[in-house]
């Protein structure tokens, strides 16, 4: 298989690894954590996956080098801590396994780096904010689900484990998704004080008392057919991000 998807790191042995001068390579990061009762744990993994690999295979054929290191699994959960096998990793922890994979890919010539992010309590923008003096590798952040406006494709997209994430899954790894009758509805429960509720005021949810099945978003209307059109925009345009990226000069950025 190394032969035929040199993009895809984790697919390739020595002989075709060494041959190649990646431009840029791209950093899946997912979470393992409950998606209300009709989807994996492992929901946001596969899909910051999924949506890397086809990327880079479409920017691949475009003529650039990019390459799709293994995903990380782990994301930040500290507000489903009480929600069993719910995996954290802290933000001072994703900061050191960044430093030395950026270091690594440094030391191999590579000139730019992507986090793909798939799980919504990942931020990896204060992170790379910090790292991006101690490095000449270019770093940037990606959330996969912003990629691309989810409103045309959706009747109600949700924001965990919802119509789009459920729809993605449908299409991408229909075996792991239970019956959507199964599945609770997604309500979840608003801050009561106006700013934090109204969004110009952050604060962190306690997953627990803001949701009764872990979804946030109604997963009634997925379709594989839905999550096939988005998927495949998202790709379209992500890969074509990084086919420019590929080409452009680190230290000609700006116009």
């Amino acid at each position: 298989m190394s032969a035929a998807t040199p993009w895809l790191l984790a697919h390739s042995v020595w002989p075709t690894v060494r041959e190649q001068q990646y431009e840029v390579a791209v950093l899946p990061w997912g979470a393992t954590e409950a998606h209300n009762t009709h989807l994996p744990y492992a929901t946001d993994t596969i899909q910051a996956d999924a949506v890397a690999a086809e990327s880079a295979r479409l920017a691949w054929q475009a003529g650039s080098r990019v390459v799709v290191l293994p995903a990380i699994p782990f994301g930040v959960n500290t507000g489903q801590r009480d929600i069993p096998f719910c995996i954290n990793l802290n933000p001072s922890t994703q900061a050191a396994i960044l430093a030395d994979i950026v270091e690594t890919l440094a030391r191999h010539g590579v000139r730019k780096f992507v986090v793909l992010n798939g799980h919504g309590g990942n931020d990896f923008r204060q992170i790379l904010r910090e790292l991006q003096p101690r490095t000449t590798i270019l770093l940037c952040q990606a959330h996969w689900y912003t990629i691309v406006n989810p409103a045309p494709f959706f009747t109600e997209p949700g924001d965990h484990a919802g119509e789009l994430e459920t729809s993605v899954m449908l299409h991408l790894e229909p075996a792991l998704v239970r019956p959507l009758s199964e599945a609770g509805p997604g309500a979840a429960r608003s801050f009561a004080i106006g700013g934090l509720r109204e969004g110009w005021v952050w604060a962190q949810r306690e997953w627990s008392k803001v949701t009764d099945d872990t979804g946030v978003g109604n997963p009634a209307h997925a379709t594989a057919e839905r999550g096939a059109r988005y998927f495949a925009e998202v790709t379209r345009r992500f890969g074509d991000f990084l086919h420019q990226l590929a080409q452009a000069d680190p230290e000609a950025m700006y116009e």
